[in-house]
């Protein structure tokens, strides 16, 4: 993504640490992180903190409910385990431990 916007302005590092919280694909290394754990560093670096904490909600849910969709059940209630959402969204999480009927 580097290559494509270099040119728009000044280059800027975030200080971002920890372990990426996206699950969705193969990490590229450590210290790799999703556009979207980027856009939560920054907003975070702006004090942006109501938008940061909005915003990762969200994310931490769609990496939940995107685990479940493709069926890594185990790697999802290990995720859910250090995740925020189950506190944040109870009704939705149970909404989608719900067994449905095949059809």
């Amino acid at each position: 993504m580097l290559q494509a916007v270099e040119g728009w302005g000044q280059r800027i590092s975030l200080p971002m640490t920890g372990p990426s919280r996206y699950r969705l694909r193969g990490q590229q290394g450590e210290g790799m992180y999703s556009t979207i754990e980027a856009l939560l560093f920054l907003l975070a670096t702006l004090g942006l903190t109501q938008a940061e904490a909005q915003l990762r909600l969200q994310f931490e849910l769609h990496v939940y409910a995107g685990l479940r969709a493709r069926g890594a059940k185990a790697a999802a209630l290990e995720y859910l385990a250090r995740s925020p959402v189950r506190e944040a969204f109870p009704e939705l999480i149970s909404q989608l431990d719900e067994r449905r009927p095949l059809r």
